[in-house]
């Protein structure tokens, strides 16, 4: 039998990906990495097996024979390595929960729902991570955490959750912008405007932030890329173009140079906790039943 010392686990997971998706940009965006970080890992791979997985060319990607030999045989051994990996987690770390959240929830947010969750689970750890834009599922999608606070839409298989507070939609201009001065707006009148959006890796989320759903088909001008809300204000404030957001970001991150103003015909924006509940312990499982009984749900915050 053949000996291959230098595969590795995320190799594989790249190929299981690649062959699942057959787009390298996709597949990249799943993942979490840059199009030349996959493509690079695969030619590596396939030199390591020594034959080529998948025919690719400018227009398209597909599996060679071995590629399509394999590919269940690759699925089934993930499988059984998460499941392995699960199982330790439960053995050895088994009270530690890692909590996921969107920039910007935890500002106040989060501590509402872990509010008393100290006395009440003495016995489990929790750790707080946050996420910027380019991961909106705050960790869920990777496998990074257990429980997230994120904001729907987002592209996670099999996800659950429970809506915590709801916001209604406001645009943030240049101070010193044309629309400005207007006590509120309607998304049509800022649909040809240059916008900030968030990172490529935030998949359909980004889609909904710049309202693709409102343009019919017409792709928006894109002025920028930011990835938190301090660099998304600051890009406005300096003129490079506007952002959709929330009506809690008025109060928390008004800055010089900006101007918040409401859209009156957008649908409601939500905050949820969510879970995949194949991953979830039962430590995990406590807690989110704790954030989701502990108070009347959802608010509203505007």
């Amino acid at each position: 039998m053949r000996a291959f010392p230098d595969l590795n686990l995320r190799a594989l997971r790249y190929f299981e990906a690649l062959g699942t998706e057959l787009n390298y940009r996709r597949a990249a965006e799943k993942l979490f990495i840059t199009q030349p970080a996959l493509s690079a890992a695969i030619q590596n791979l396939e030199r390591v097996i020594g034959d080529r997985l998948f025919d690719r060319n400018t227009r398209s990607v597909t599996l060679t024979a071995t590629g399509r030999e394999w590919l269940p045989h690759v699925r089934k051994a993930l499988a059984e390595v998460d499941s392995a990996l699960e199982a330790v987690a439960m053995l050895v770390d088994y009270a530690h929960v890692r909590l996921g959240y969107l920039i910007g929830t935890g500002a106040d947010l989060l501590f509402q729902l872990l509010d008393g969750v100290e006395s009440a689970f003495p016995d489990i750890t929790i750790e707080t991570l946050e996420f910027d834009f380019s991961d909106p599922t705050a960790g869920l999608a990777s496998g990074a955490t257990d429980i997230a606070l994120l904001r729907p839409p987002v592209d996670v298989p099999d996800m659950e959750m429970v809506i915590v507070a709801e916001e209604s939609w406001v645009a943030c201009l240049p101070r010193a912008h044309r629309l400005a001065d207007r006590t509120e707006l309607r998304i049509e009148e800022l649909l040809d405007e240059p916008i900030v959006v968030a990172p490529k890796s935030a998949g359909k989320w980004r889609e909904y932030w710049y309202a693709a759903d409102a343009r019919g088909g017409v792709p928006p001008q894109i002025a920028a890329e930011a990835a938190t809300y301090e660099s998304e204000a600051t890009l406005v404030a300096r003129g490079v173009g506007l952002s959709f957001t929330t009506s809690s970001m008025v109060r928390l991150y008004d800055r010089p140079g900006i101007q918040f103003v409401p859209i009156t015909n957008r649908p409601i924006s939500y905050t949820a906790v969510a879970w995949r509940p194949d991953r979830l312990t039962t430590p995990a499982r406590r807690l989110v039943e704790h954030m989701i009984t502990g108070a009347p749900r959802p608010q509203s915050r505007h």
